[in-house]
């Protein structure tokens, strides 16, 4: 089982953050439109802290990838950590299918647009979502290149989120009373 890690910081415009990658020769993978849809029983796996996911990545290039992916309770620390498994599939129709036979019901579903970059053996994605705004991710394989990396690209005084998208965006949903699950651009 991998384990994701990662810091996240909210900023006001991606821009100055995709100047400096480049300035820092970092990278640039790729851009993508995501869309990503959770599942629930019954609230089981929010009270658990855990997330099921169905997400399907489109590159401006035109090629699709879809997987699914279970994150296991976050663990504490400084940065944000736990448990994933995620795999490819090939139909997420029918992984969708699967899940509402099992008893999974859509819980929410978003779309997020994100660039993707290589810096300092960590991945860093630039991400904007509707309702949210826009954020930085830095995922890597130790907490010391993950923060020697957001030290480099100028983020350390930016305060480090725990929280993932799916929870900020049920606040939000909830404290201006919106009703639809559905979040889109």
């Amino acid at each position: 089982m991998a384990i994701e890690l990662e810091a996240k910081m909210k900023v006001d415009d991606l821009a100055p953050v995709r100047r400096k990658l480049a300035r820092l020769r970092a990278h640039r993978e790729d851009a993508e439109m995501q869309t990503n849809v959770f599942f629930d029983r019954d609230g089981w796996l929010r009270k658990a802290d855990r997330g099921l996911r169905i997400r399907q990545a489109r590159k401006k290039r035109g090629a699709e990838k879809c997987t699914i992916t279970l994150k296991g309770p976050q663990r504490r620390g400084k940065l944000k950590s736990r448990d994933e498994i995620e795999f490819s599939i090939d139909d997420p129709r029918a992984a969708r299918r699967l899940l509402e036979n099992l008893g999974f019901d859509l819980t929410l579903s978003f779309q997020k647009r994100r660039e993707s970059w290589k810096f300092r053996d960590c991945e860093v994605a630039l991400d904007e979502l509707p309702r949210l705004g826009c954020f930085v991710e830095i995922e890597g394989p130790s907490p010391g290149k993950i923060m020697s990396a957001r030290r480099a690209l100028g983020l350390s005084k930016l305060p480090l989120i725990q929280n993932g998208y799916v929870s900020m965006l049920f606040k939000r949903l909830q404290k201006r009373r919106i009703k639809s699950r559905d979040i889109r651009f």
